[in-house]
């Protein structure tokens, strides 16, 4: 179906259209459909725009980010077909690699992810071959690469189940989750949670990263304060309010 660049909803319905192609492609689980709607759902309370508490994580995991020693970004199929081209400029601006993770792992999946990403530039993909696990998970998530995932200081984990987030978190990682649902347990165990649209979030969160590593006069203290400074249990608590406010006023 050809989606008219007229229609209301053209973005949400094209992104539709990505997800249910990249499941016909074998790059999507049947299930990242549902997710995907379940998404949907909360965007509409959020008027389909990005919020200010999730402008002001999105500062604070950049700032995060451009001071990670070791960032890595987590890849599932969702990720992937949504918003590529953005996570691999995300990964060239931080010399990140770009780690495969799948709940729904088959190697002919991995593979075809790999390739996927390679198509689009991508030089620094892990995941193929999982060399190590993250403790207290008993399922394929817990596969990971002991050069990424595991040895990482800060992940960016967009679209995450929450049992894994909690896991990294128990590991003593610091962990970016993007979630359009505030009340999931990624939005919760995050260290810092981006409440918005994945195609929305990336962009933002890689002009900030650009902006803030191009500041001559940023420090690493700066950039400590602008981590320190945020609460991601009150920025939930703020966006909830925000959905709310919205709702009512409909």
């Amino acid at each position: 179906m050809s989606v008219p660049e007229s229609h209301p909803r053209y973005h949400s319905l094209k992104m539709r259209e990505l997800i249910i192609e990249g499941m016909e492609k074998g790059l999507v689980a049947k299930a990242g459909l549902i997710a995907h709607g379940r998404g949907e759902a909360f965007d509409y309370m959020m008027g389909e725009k990005s919020l200010p508490p999730a402008i002001r994580a999105s500062r604070a995991a950049a700032a995060m980010l451009a001071s990670a020693q070791k960032p890595v970004i987590s890849v599932n199929g969702n990720t992937a077909v949504l918003a590529v081209r953005e996570l691999v400029e995300l990964s060239g601006l931080l010399g990140a690699p770009l780690e495969i993770n799948l709940f729904y792992r088959t190697e002919e999946r991995i593979a075809r992810l790999t390739e996927f990403l390679e198509e689009h530039s991508a030089s620094n993909i892990l995941g193929a071959e999982p060399d190590n696990k993250i403790p207290g998970l008993d399922h394929d998530r817990a596969l990971c690469c002991a050069d990424g995932i595991y040895s990482a200081d800060v992940i960016l984990v967009p679209l995450e189940d929450g049992d894994r987030a909690k896991a990294l978190a128990d590991m003593g990682k610091m962990t970016i989750v993007i979630d359009l649902n505030p009340l999931s347990r990624s939005s919760k165990t995050a260290t810092i949670a981006i409440v918005d649209e994945l195609t929305r979030a990336i962009p933002m969160l890689a002009a900030n990263v650009r902006e803030l590593k191009g500041l001559s006069s940023q420090s690493p203290a700066d950039l400590d304060k602008i981590v320190g400074e945020f609460d991601n249990q009150k920025n939930l608590s703020d966006i909830i309010q925000e959905m709310s406010g919205y709702l009512s006023s409909i």
